[in-house]
């Protein structure tokens, strides 16, 4: 007998796919605690979860017979996966389930903008007949500008066809192939969304590049007659210079369903009437409840009974007959992937990876994979993996090209990765020392030598006397340590990059602290761990 346990409120549609399969009990045991859960875990072969329960190191310890985790939505962040992955343990997710409810909701809060629908409601309610004041617009003809074109940002696009809007899209990696036979007009200049765009739409995961990406500068290219829309993540849309824009009539108005902290602590929203808000409803449908809840009761069957794994997070561990070379280089070629995503702007163009020496003569598939997870993790608005990565990059038309040499330079091994964009053409080098010690050594020519772990900062900046000094004046005014610091020179053109390697992550105030520095050409954080 399979035993799935149930720990938050799941759609009786899920519970009931699992009661109609021979051999399946599902055990629905929502509230308990986290020491609870960790007694119990052991006697189940699967745990279905939604955002409420934590499925933590602790719960983890002692798995038992548990093969695999299943998270009715899209988010993973009540899960430890590395704790899981070590266990053997499979972490599944739903990125499917929400999108036409996300972007209907999108929609919606377009047209309520659009039509006054709110305040007209409201003044009703209070026995007003006030038609003059609440005097709308319509959507035909208008240009939307849509900031980000994986699932939920397409299915907008889809919908918005329908009202006959002008399509504008920028993606931070690359759009779908299928955009433009959608109708959308690609950009890679994202000044083009806030300059010509009469509504603007998010649709970005949150994260370093992401955060404040619309801010007071981005709002003052806009027309006044511009509307946003974020029903992603707070944050995005800074909310200081959103209110001050708003309060002021600078723009027509903006919809809000997500916020930085929820509930939201600062209610100032409510007393600008051109802002409508929601609480966090874009996947509140019975429709997508529904769909979630099925569809984490079908993967965690068909992986446990079956093996066929789909929309897992993590993947299982890797199998012995992989030699601790080509491990040790995917590991390296993921956090490369990484750094490059940090340090480049821009959808990507094309890709190269070269391998020289003895890692060349291997089996470099997983290399590839590992790189390309790192690469596309931060821009895209689901969990990335060896499940899905190749599905991705193809949806993004990102093809990537590999030159195999096995004659040594410099290095028994190394691997370098080459990637341009729109923005600029960024190329990483690194190696393996010894059995397992990964060492970037060179960053866009400059010979650097930099361990790829924690938080990094990596700056480009004049070559000049009293630059290490001033940098760690910053670092240490803003209560930080510096564990290493690689710097890589270039005489002939006067410039230079400092790869500062810190104890823990520095916060925007610091980053933008070292950004003002005279001599810094461009700086970057890098999450490495």
């Amino acid at each position: 007998m399979i035993k799935i346990l149930i720990t938050d409120k799941l759609a009786q549609e899920g519970i009931d796919l699992l009661k109609a399969i021979d051999g399946v009990e599902p055990v629905v045991k929502t509230g308990i605690s986290e020491d609870e859960l960790a007694s119990i875990i052991g006697e189940y072969d699967g745990l279905i979860i939604r955002s409420g329960t934590q499925v933590t190191a602790k719960v983890l310890a002692n798995p038992g017979k548990l093969k695999g985790v299943a998270r009715a939505g899209v988010g993973v962040d009540n899960v430890d996966v590395p704790a899981a992955t070590k266990k053997g343990i499979i972490v599944m997710n739903t990125p499917g389930g929400n999108t036409l409810s996300a972007a209907e909701h999108t929609m919606a809060l377009m047209l309520s903008l659009s039509r006054h629908i709110a305040p007209a409601c409201q003044s009703m309610k209070e026995g007003k007949w006030d038609r003059k004041s609440f005097s709308g617009n319509q959507l035909k003809n208008k240009v939307l500008g849509i900031i980000g074109l994986g699932r939920i940002g397409m299915a907008v696009a889809k919908m918005a066809t329908g009202f006959d809007m002008k399509l504008l899209g920028y993606d931070p990696i690359a759009a779908p192939a299928n955009a433009t036979e959608l109708g959308v007009a690609i950009t890679d200049d994202l000044e083009r969304i806030f300059k010509e765009s009469d509504y603007i739409t998010v649709h970005v995961p949150k994260n370093e590049k992401t955060l404040n990406m619309i801010d007071a500068k981005q709002i003052a290219m806009m027309k006044p007659t511009v509307r946003l829309i974020n029903v992603a993540r707070g944050g995005i849309i800074n909310e200081d210079a959103l209110y001050d824009a708003l309060a002021a009539g600078r723009i027509a108005g903006a919809a809000l369903d997500v916020f930085p902290k929820e509930p939201p602590e600062n209610t100032r929203f409510r007393e600008v009437p051109n802002c409508l808000v929601t609480p966090h409803l874009g996947a509140s449908t019975e429709e997508a409840q529904i769909e979630v809840a099925v569809e984490a009761a079908e993967e965690l069957i068909d992986a446990i009974k079956s093996g066929s794994i789909k929309n897992a997070v993590n993947a299982p561990s890797m199998s012995g007959k992989i030699p601790a070379l080509v491990i040790n280089y995917a590991e390296l070629a993921k956090r490369i992937g990484t750094v490059i995503a940090s340090i480049t702007d821009g959808p990507v163009q094309s890709v190269d990876l070269q391998y020289r020496g003895e890692i060349a003569a291997m089996d470099v598939k997983l290399v590839k994979t590992s790189f390309t997870i790192g690469l596309l993790q931060s821009s895209v608005d689901t969990p990335v993996n060896m499940v899905n990565v190749g599905l991705i990059a193809k949806e993004r038309g990102i093809s990537i090209d590999e030159t195999i040499n096995t004659t040594p330079k410099d290095f028994s091994s190394s691997f370098t990765a080459v990637v341009k964009t729109s923005k600029a053409t960024r190329n990483v080098t690194g190696t393996i020392f010894g059995s397992d010690v990964m060492r970037i050594i060179e960053i866009d020519g400059f010979k650097v030598e930099m361990t790829p772990s924690g938080a990094v900062m990596i700056i480009f900046n004049d070559d000049k006397p009293g630059v290490v000094g001033a940098v760690g004046k910053v670092v240490g005014e803003h209560n930080i340590n510096i564990n290493t610091m690689g710097v890589g020179q270039k005489p002939d053109i006067k410039k230079a990059v400092l790869a500062v390697s810190l104890d823990k992550c520095p916060d925007t105030d610091m980053m933008k602290a070292v950004k003002s520095l005279s001599f810094v050409n461009e700086a970057y954080l890098c999450k490495l761990d």
